[in-house]
């Protein structure tokens, strides 16, 4: 399921003894069977659906899947997330059915059909339900039971349905397994970390849901409240402690696999760090698992994570004991050297126990001494790290604008940093340091957070942007805390620092109104988790099998092994091991020619996270740059560096690079799937590092991954290769007219899969002659003409900024707001459009601090960009002769 911010389907649960015997279910509605049919492929699905009565009148939009001969089978039901409703769950549901399992989905209270007040997980309301729901399933002739009156049962959802699955076990003693994903343990700590009241997320939530008056009045009392305020209440974080798991976490006593979000500032990992000491301390099997993604955007590996999922129910539920769930505690890993083994990351990365959050702490001496910043008044302009909100990938969306990573006020913030690291350091978990805290008034609210700082100094990188709010009471007089900062996973290379920053604001939070002045000393040194017993499983890549068809694979290598002997590689460059692409003078002649290039004098640097758009009229060279980058043809003249090495035909790196040029080789008598299973074999990974169905839910087949390739259309052939790239997740991906063959949707996804790629840390390079879908897809541009390098830089700046934005919003601009937007600093005028805001910028106003005070202004912004069409700058650049 999709958990992208523009898609909020993810919160909250509730607590409170269950009794099984409650109230019986009554069938109101039965809207009929429903039979998906899949003809010589997979068994068909049955469907039905039913309107399900619950006290008080409520009525439960439900649905139930079953598959195959007759018989009984264990139950799962699937909760849905935040805002969504059981047709989100379906598709997960259908292959549930197609595995041996009956499947029941429904919609939650006050979502999708049914009807009733959200009571965030109520135990006397959503959990109840699920009791009921486990009774109604226990009547059903094809659920296996335990006893008479209990089925075997399993529950599993993400966020708000991955929170029912926890209270459902804690509440119901027939539950046998659970499988809840980027969820909360206690709501109270997640919307109030440290006291600090999470203000953008709970503005999100409360709006997702349809407005407080869709919520039951306890609730909604609460949020007014905390929302005018802008402090939390002993009376808030009782009424959601009481709808949290943990308020019946000693009574969770099942196998539960707790998979959670690395890019998650709503319910961050130490969530699930709770809930897995709580569950193991019961005796019950506890796996953990990391994910690249989360609530504020990145790589969910939903594929990757139902297939677990399925394991973990074969086990538990059908008694399968040589069923594979995976190792104890698994990582995501999405780049750079393990500092371990000092091998090239796979992504995966594993530990036969979950070490924690402290593991195996390393001391980093910071400077900096005393420092003395402000609080402002009105906490105005606050300091911006993750934006809860902001379209897909949040602050993902502001690359492109040149945000950065972290946007901090000077005069707002204290700083201590390290000395250069003498080798790579790996943090995993949460990292920590003793401050002294001053403050003018009773109480100072501190966000905390850790960067890596590169040699420059420059762009420095905020982990998974997260924070660390932290009320400190009683700061009058001087106080010491310590400050717990967000677990994370990252590398900081050799050479680069850390740096500790305490900021006075944070746009997602609410900060003290009245200014302030506060003292902060740093007590201790930065204390970090390196976590030594969770390890990357290294398997060297053939860098052949990334372009060459399989069927010459095996000619490629022997070739590719006798070129390496006879060059020498340059040593690899350390000061670039952390970017994709530099590429230094570089030229290619015709063949035959001393002085016709088809490229020539070509230089550019490619960074992290980019989407980098290679434009030019045909001939301008972009083919023959792309086949030297990989390796295909040996440059004349120049170096390209892939992470700081060298690129030779057969360089190691080239295994970090995934490729579609020119399109690709398949064995036209197998599927689809097949020859995408069989090229990955060839690559001697690990299968489950291949993402498989992230690669065929990219390729949008359908039914046809099952035919031969050699059924395809032109257009099935494209999606498929494009597949085969991402196979992996290589940290840079190269697509040379990837839209060739696809129809207007297919494009339009295939740009949303490249913007999503890129957001997680990685970067993608594309070639296309489709201008507006560059411009709306790429963060920078390349342009090239007659082989030569015309001009280099952020699309903002190729398309010419000016002093006119144009600002995409979800929905219409009220004319109150659009006032506003007209008298903010910066801003000369203002006016609505039917897609958004036209505005001109002033002097002095840039797009980075418009973006800060839209948010500020709850314009819901959708995209941000100049007033000019690229294809009118591509043209001027190159004289018209495309």
């Amino acid at each position: 399921m999709d958990l992208r911010v523009a898609r909020l389907r993810g919160l909250l649960s509730g607590p409170r003894r269950l009794m099984a015997a409650a109230a019986a279910v009554v069938v109101l509605a039965g809207a009929g069977t429903w039979t998906a049919a899949a003809s010589g492929g997979p068994p068909p699905v049955h469907r039905a659906e039913r309107m399900m009565a619950m006290p008080g009148g409520v009525r439960l939009d439900t649905s139930y899947f079953t598959a195959g001969p007759a018989g009984r089978r264990p139950a799962v039901l699937l909760a849905h997330g935040f805002g969504g409703s059981k047709d989100d769950m379906r598709q997960q549901a259908e292959d549930l059915a197609r595995d041996g399992y009956a499947v029941l989905t429904w919609s939650a209270r006050g979502f999708g059909r049914s009807t009733g007040k959200i009571g965030l997980n109520d135990p006397k309301a959503e959990v109840a339900d699920v009791s009921r729901l486990i009774d109604w399933l226990a009547e059903q002739p094809q659920v296996r039971l335990d006893k008479p009156g209990d089925p075997r049962v399993g529950v599993a959802g993400g966020s708000y349905g991955g929170a029912i699955s926890l209270l459902a076990a804690g509440y119901d003693r027939r539950v046998d397994a659970i499988a809840p994903a980027l969820t909360y343990w206690n709501l109270a700590d997640a919307l109030f970390p440290n006291g600090v009241y999470k203000k953008l997320w709970a503005g999100v939530f409360f709006g997702e849901g349809g407005g407080c008056a869709r919520f039951e009045p306890a609730l909604c009392r609460m949020y007014e409240r905390v929302a005018t305020s802008g402090t939390p209440d002993a009376a808030a974080r009782a009424l959601l402690q009481e709808r949290s798991p943990a308020a019946v976490g000693s009574r969770i006593k099942v196998p539960t696999l707790l998979v959670q979000g690395q890019t998650d500032s709503l319910f961050p990992l130490g969530q699930a760090d709770a809930a897995e000491h709580a569950i193991k301390a019961n005796g019950a099997p506890v796996d953990v698992d990391w994910v690249a993604g989360g609530h504020d955007g990145g790589d969910l590996e939903t594929g990757r994570v139902q297939n677990r999922v399925r394991a973990w129910f074969d086990r538990y539920l059908k008694g399968d004991r040589a069923a594979d769930t995976g190792p104890a505690f698994r990582i995501t890993r999405t780049g750079g050297v393990d500092s371990t083994d000092g091998t090239a990351q796979l992504r995966g990365a594993s530990a036969s126990g979950y070490p924690g959050l402290r593991a195996d702490r390393h001391s980093v001496p910071l400077s900096g001494g005393r420092q003395h910043f402000a609080n402002p008044a009105g906490a105005s302009p606050p300091a911006v790290s993750a934006l809860p909100g902001l379209g897909a990938g949040g602050l993902g969306q502001l690359s492109a604008l040149g945000l950065g990573t972290s946007l901090d006020f000077p005069g707002q913030y204290a700083r201590f940093d390290s000395a250069p690291l003498t080798r790579a350091l790996r943090i995993t978990g949460t990292p920590t340091a003793r401050i002294h805290v001053t403050s003018t008034s009773g109480d100072a609210v501190l966000f905390g957070k850790v960067y890596d700082v590169g040699p420059d100094g420059k762009h420095p990188v905020l982990p998974s942007q997260l924070v660390t709010p932290l009320r400190v009471t009683g700061a009058k007089s001087g106080k010491d805390v310590t400050v717990t900062l967000p677990a994370i996973d990252h590398e900081v290379q050799k050479g680069h620092r850390l740096r500790l920053v305490l900021a006075a604001t944070d746009l997602g939070y609410a900060s003290p109104v009245a200014p302030a002045a506060y003292t902060v000393s740093l007590e201790s040194a930065l204390s970090v988790p390196t976590a030594p017993a969770v390890r990357t499983a290294a398997a060297p890549l053939p860098a052949w099998v990334w372009w060459l068809p399989l069927a010459g694979a095996g000619v490629a290598a022997a070739l590719l092994l006798t070129a390496r002997r006879r060059t020498a590689a340059p040593a690899p460059d350390p000061a670039l091991a952390e970017v994709p692409l530099v590429i230094e003078g570089l030229a290619k002649r015709y063949a035959g020619s001393a002085d016709r290039y088809a490229v020539r004098e070509l230089s550019f640097r490619v960074e992290r996270g980019q989407v980098l758009g290679l434009l030019g009229p045909n001939g301008a060279g972009k083919t023959t740059t792309l086949r030297m980058l990989m390796g295909l043809i040996t440059p004349d003249e120049g170096e390209i560096r892939v992470f700081g090495h060298a690129v030779r035909p057969g360089a190691p790196v080239l295994s970090r690079v995934g490729a579609f040029v020119e399109g690709a080789g398949f064995l036209p008598h197998l599927s689809g799937r097949e020859n995408l299973e069989l090229y990955w074999r060839a690559t001697g990974r690990p299968a489950g590092d291949a993402h498989l169905d992230e690669a065929l839910e990219i390729a949008g087949l359908g039914d046809a991954l099952a035919r031969a390739v050699r059924t395809y259309s032109q257009g099935m052939r494209q999606r498929l290769a494009i597949a085969q790239a991402m196979l992996g997740l290589p940290d840079l991906l190269i697509l040379d007219e990837p839209t060739n063959g696809l129809d207007p949707p297919q494009i339009r996804e295939m740009r949303e899969v490249m913007i999503r790629y890129a957001a997680a840390g990685r970067t993608v390079i594309v070639s296309s002659h489709l201008l507006s879908e560059v411009e709306q897809s790429c963060t920078h541009l390349v342009v090239m003409d007659r082989g030569r390098l015309i001009q280099a830089g952020p699309v903002r700046d190729i398309v010419g900024s000016g002093d006119t934005l144009l600002v995409g919003t979800v929905g219409p601009v009220e004319e109150p707001v659009v006032e506003k937007v007209a008298a903010l600093p910066g801003v000369a005028s203002a006016v609505r459009t039917d897609d958004g805001l036209l505005v001109r910028l002033a002097a002095g106003g840039t797009a980075e601090r418009l973006v800060v005070e839209l948010v500020r202004l709850s314009v819901p912004v959708a995209s941000v960009g100049p007033h000019r069409r690229l294809e009118d700058a591509f043209l001027t650049l190159i004289g018209g002769s495309a």
